[in-house]
């Protein structure tokens, strides 16, 4: 596939996704404090799992550009970009301020079980599948927050997650620094990766990349289902 039809063909995927009903349910959720530090809990050991995961991807590379392509994402991504100085670990431990966490209670939480089996799931792709896969498996997660794809369907998880917890908590974007950065962030990072999957997903390798991708949209989708259920738990 063309660059081109590589996007229209993720791009519907992450549609699918987004109107998925583990996603209807994990928006229907109303927020709390309580509920809201479950997900910052758990959103801060997704993103230090996927330090892993992309240096897993990089290992499996040949390609120096992807390589390369790949240290420019993880140099925004934990050490500096227009979003923080410091690494978007960071922008969680501040969300997680305004929810009552502690620095300490966000580095050590414990995974939910569908956390768990999720990151384990992703380990797997990312170190044993080939590294085509494992990339279309992993930057397919970042355009599940593009607004231009996502647009009229309400937004990307974080730009919707942004409006419930503004609605149902009455806070303000500087309360929410993750997921503003990762409404706008993402939008650039869903277009990184494309050129490499035209070049190198071809032929035979293009359809285990496809599926690569559907697979790592289920994992998150789990995911964010199991957060759901253990937010829904708490009362009001």
């Amino acid at each position: 596939m063309t660059e081109k039809q590589w996007r229209e063909c993720l791009g519907e995927l992450v549609r699918d996704y987004i109107r998925s009903p583990e996603l209807e349910y994990y928006f229907s959720i109303k927020m709390n404090k309580p509920r809201a530090a479950v997900m910052v809990k758990q959103q801060s050991l997704f993103v230090r799992h996927r330090r892993d995961c992309w240096a897993h991807v990089s290992a499996n590379c040949p390609v120096l550009g992807v390589k390369q392509r790949i240290l420019e994402h993880e140099y925004e991504e934990i050490i500096r970009d227009d979003f923080s100085d410091y690494g978007h670990l960071h922008l969680i431990i501040r969300q997680g301020k305004s929810v009552g966490l502690e620095p300490e209670e966000i580095i050590n939480a414990e995974p939910l079980p569908e956390t768990r089996a999720t990151l384990y799931a992703w380990s797997w792709m990312t170190s044993e599948m080939s590294w085509t896969e494992s990339l279309a498996g992993m930057t397919i997660t970042e355009w599940c927050n593009d607004d231009r794809l996502l647009g009229d369907l309400g937004g990307g998880q974080s730009t919707r997650m942004a409006k419930k917890w503004m609605e149902d908590m009455g806070f303000t974007w500087k309360q929410i620094p993750n997921l503003q950065a990762h409404s706008q962030a993402d939008e650039k990072h869903s277009d990184m990766f494309l050129p490499f999957l035209a070049e190198h997903a071809t032929g035979k390798k293009e359809a285990p990349a496809i599926q690569a991708a559907k697979d790592s949209l289920a994992f998150n989708a789990m995911y964010r289902k199991g957060i759901a259920l253990a937010q829904e738990r708490i009362p009001l």
